[in-house]
């Protein structure tokens, strides 16, 4: 199974660095988060083809040419800067994008009460996801109370989630029917799930950054072994797009 990792574009929040004094809990993206998304999903429709791909044996790996088809399949967190980023990929692609709840940011959806203790908000609703962004394939845990609806999560159950979503990973390789797929994620989460399917976690002795539409690139065999192509590729980004 082909799999892609890729960050969104720069949001709002993003865009305050570490000052985050106008900070929102569902951020949208910015006009270079905007311009970012456009130029990944241009990137994939045509540089993913160009793909070489490599198969793994026994002690040894060898070339077998191209990766004969592209991105197949393309899910998204629920939160805004997923869902807007996905929506030029899934343009380019063609295809329709799944939300999976599971691959939000670490914390969830969340507010600083007046005492400044992270409160967790319920984010979109199923009625807001669907009129923003008609196609896209919600899963029943979206409902029209918010996706979310759960305290601020620790950075602990974080890695538990990740290493969740990365079983999950795992069983589709297992049947080895998984199309090439794309995950639209978030940057500590796409960290936990990095640590997660290289068999890391629990711990926090180092971290996987990801740039605004960073790609990783992994190979996820149905006997349980990876190959790691490359980690946050931004090829597909200019030097006055490329931001953290």
């Amino acid at each position: 199974m082909e799999l892609y990792l890729i960050r969104h574009g720069q949001s709002t929040n993003n865009a305050q660095g570490t000052a985050q004094h106008n900070r929102v809990r569902d951020a949208a993206l910015t006009e270079t988060g905007q311009r970012q998304a456009a130029a990944l999903a241009a990137y994939l429709a045509a540089g993913s083809r160009r793909e070489i791909a490599v198969r793994y044996y026994p002690d040894t790996y060898r070339q077998e040419g191209h990766l004969g088809e592209g991105i197949a399949r393309v899910y998204c967190s629920a939160m805004l800067r997923a869902l807007q980023t996905a929506q030029p990929v899934g343009a380019a692609l063609g295809i329709a994008p799944e939300v999976w709840v599971d691959i939000h940011e670490h914390g969830g959806v969340y507010e600083e009460d007046g005492s400044g203790q992270r409160v967790g908000a319920p984010g979109l609703t199923r009625a807001e996801i669907a009129a923003q962004f008609p196609g896209y394939t919600l899963p029943d845990a979206v409902t029209e109370h918010g996706w979310y609806n759960r305290p601020y999560e620790t950075h602990a159950a974080c890695q538990g989630r990740a290493i969740a979503v990365a079983g999950a990973l795992r069983a589709w390789a297992a049947e080895k029917t998984a199309p090439p797929t794309a995950l639209i994620s978030h940057g500590t989460f796409l960290d936990s799930l990095l640590k997660a399917l290289l068999g890391a976690l629990p711990g926090s002795s180092h971290f996987y950054f990801h740039y605004n539409t960073g790609i990783t690139r992994l190979t996820l065999l149905a006997d349980g072994r990876l190959g790691v192509h490359y980690l946050n590729r931004t090829a597909h980004l200019p030097d006055d797009l490329l931001t953290a």
